[in-house]
C-alpha cells in the first residue's frame, strides 16, 4: 500500500523537476543527489524560496552569458595549465626578434611613422625644419 501512496508524489516531483530544469543540471554536475532534492522538495514544498534559483527564467540569456563566460575562463585556465612555458617563451622570443628585424628594415630604408608624405613628390618637405 505504501508504494501506491508514493506514486502520486513521485509524479508530482517529476513535474516539479520539469518546471525547474536547473535541478537536473545540478544533479548531473554532482553537486546534489536526487534523494537529497526529493527530500527537500517533500519537506519544504514546491513554493519554498530555495527553488527560485532553479527555475527557468525569461532572462535566461544573462545567466547563460555568465555561465558561458565562466566556461570560457575555465577553458583558458585549463589551457594555461597544459601549456609548456619553455615553448611559450621561445615563441615570444622569436616574435620579439622578428619585430626587431622589421623595425631595423624600416630604419634602414628610412620609413618611419611621420614620413608617409616625404616619400611622395620631390622627397623634400615643404616646411623647413632644422635638426638640433
Amino acid at each position: 500500500m505504501a508504494s501506491k501512496k508514493n506514486h502520486p508524489s513521485v509524479q508530482q516531483f517529476k513535474e516539479f523537476v520539469k518546471e525547474h530544469p536547473k535541478i537536473i543540471q545540478e544533479v548531473r554536475k554532482g553537486n546534489k543527489e536526487w534523494q537529497e532534492v526529493f527530500e527537500d522538495w517533500y519537506l519544504l514544498g514546491e513554493n519554498d524560496v530555495i527553488w527560485n534559483q532553479y527555475k527557468e527564467q525569461p532572462a535566461e540569456d544573462n545567466s547563460q552569458n555568465t555561465e558561458s563566460k565562466t566556461d570560457f575562463m575555465s577553458s583558458i585556465v585549463s589551457a594555461m595549465k597544459n601549456m609548456d612555458m619553455n615553448t611559450m617563451n621561445q615563441h615570444i622570443t622569436n616574435m620579439s626578434s622578428t619585430i626587431s628585424t622589421i623595425q631595423g628594415l624600416f630604419d634602414q630604408f628610412g620609413v618611419s611613422k611621420g614620413s608617409k608624405q616625404s616619400n611622395s613628390g620631390t622627397g623634400q618637405s615643404p616646411f623647413s625644419f632644422r635638426k638640433d
